[in-house]
């Protein structure tokens, strides 16, 4: 349990151990490795040192191999928690406990929203905590959504544990499948799908959002970015394999359009569960933020006994409905039938939130690295949707260290780390080929 694990070690982070270099986390995916516990799964015994750990060993989330870890401190919520009971007028945590204060918001149910919520509750008993989401909330870690099918995971195991119950055990108020619609300044409101809440912070953690461009309509294309998405594609594929009038299933021919990181390993997943794919791009090779001599032209070498067909250098012109199946129809005319389309040409961080807000938007919502900060006043991010000078964050590793920059200060904390962007590994999460890459601003 990935992220579970690195709740728990949140948890237990006020104890002297915790505060030892015993934690190592991936910088791919964020998973973290405690020594206490070990990594039972891959035959890891609870107090194996990092250093006795085979060279061979790999991440159990991302797959990445040991050189991608580095040690982890997670942040030190004793002195935070101290920090909250102190008189200084400038701790946001005092106001909450001496005047019922609105508190904090959270809008997103993701890794960073959590995570967050988890780390003010371990430092401050108090302060009211509310959790917005347009989905369930359930936790889950969002690497598996590519790897499900080779590894065997049915997609109901893919939930570690449920919005309702992480709420109540971290006691918080959580609004599930709820919009945020408007935040209004002046007032320090959020409005929502069911009515207005008062902040006395506001943390934005919504994440990015499939891009849409008009050739792929959101009717006729998947776009697997987050749990509710992917479980939805997983039972509608589990449904179009019931058998037919001669008692037979089949595979399904799959579709995917892009074929950067979720496109390459959404194509490499449904390959080995058996189905057909035809992966569509507009580049010449797989993977194109990265030279091909590195990236693409393995990949494909290592497809070549895969029921995987690759064209490059294609732009998709329209996609519809056919009956039962769906045509899509490519700018040089020809056309491919397939029983579902995907939708994986990128991610963009939706603006219409920060723009009711006025928010400094730059490929994201801008913020201040040394307190995750917008420009508008008692208004935070987090994760997918920020940008820090201009660069976007769309990775899972560097959420714990810009919620330890949050987490300080709305508790008021002295000294608080700054967030510092810098370049991590990236799995490609591609069984057949494995491959590490760096990543590419």
């Amino acid at each position: 349990m990935a992220f579970s694990k690195s709740l728990a070690n949140d948890q237990s982070a006020d104890s002297p151990a915790a505060a030892s270099p015993q934690l190592y986390i991936c910088l791919a995916c964020g998973w973290i490795y405690n020594e206490t516990e070990g990594d039972i799964d891959s035959g890891l015994a609870p107090g194996t040192r990092f250093e006795d750990i085979p060279d061979d060993w790999v991440c159990p989330l991302c797959g990445v191999t040991k050189s991608d870890f580095e040690p982890y401190t997670p942040p030190n919520l004793q002195d935070l928690r101290a920090q909250t009971k102190s008189p200084r007028a400038s701790s946001p945590a005092t106001h909450y406990a001496r005047r019922n204060e609105a508190g904090v918001v959270i809008v997103g149910a993701g890794h960073a929203g959590w995570l967050l919520a988890n780390n003010l509750r371990q430092a401050d008993a108090l302060m009211p905590i509310t959790l917005v989401t347009a989905c369930a909330g359930h936790r889950y870690d969002k690497p598996l959504l590519s790897v499900a099918m080779v590894k065997g995971i049915e997609p109901a195991d893919l939930v570690r544990e449920t919005g309702a119950a992480a709420a109540q055990r971290l006691n918080i108020k959580l609004l599930a499948h709820t919009q945020a619609l408007r935040i209004c300044t002046e007032s320090q409101q959020l409005r929502t799908s069911r009515g207005s809440l008062r902040y006395q912070h506001l943390v934005l953690a919504h994440g990015a959002q499939a891009i849409s461009p008009p050739s792929l309509p959101e009717e006729l294309c998947w776009r697997i970015n987050h749990l509710d998405a992917y479980l939805k594609f997983r039972n509608a594929l589990v449904a179009s394999l019931q058998p037919d009038s001669t008692g037979q299933t089949g595979a399904k021919d799959v579709l995917i359009v892009g074929a950067g990181l979720v496109g390459c390993e959404l194509a490499n997943d449904l390959a080995l569960g058996g189905h057909r794919i035809t992966l569509v791009e507009s580049a010449d090779t797989p993977l194109s933020r990265w030279p091909d001599e590195l990236a693409g032209n393995p990949l494909l070498h290592a497809w070549k006994d895969l029921p995987i067909r690759f064209l490059g250098g294609v732009q998709v012109q329209k996609v519809e409905r056919i009956k039962e199946r769906f045509r899509v129809t490519t700018q040089c005319g020809q056309r491919y039938a397939a029983d579902h389309v995907i939708a994986a040409v990128g991610l963009a961080t939706p603006p219409q939130l920060a723009q009711t807000a006025q928010l400094k938007w730059n490929q994201g919502i801008e913020v201040d690295p040394t307190s995750m900060a917008t420009s508008q006043a008692h208004i935070y991010a987090l994760g997918d949707c920020t940008s820090v000078n201009g660069i976007a964050s769309r990775f899972i590793e560097p959420i714990s260290r810009q919620v330890a920059t949050l987490s300080g200060t709305l508790l008021g904390a002295q000294n608080v780390p700054a967030y510092e962007y810098k370049t991590s590994a990236v799995r490609v999460k591609t069984s057949t080929l494995p491959m590490t890459l760096e990543t590419m601003a």
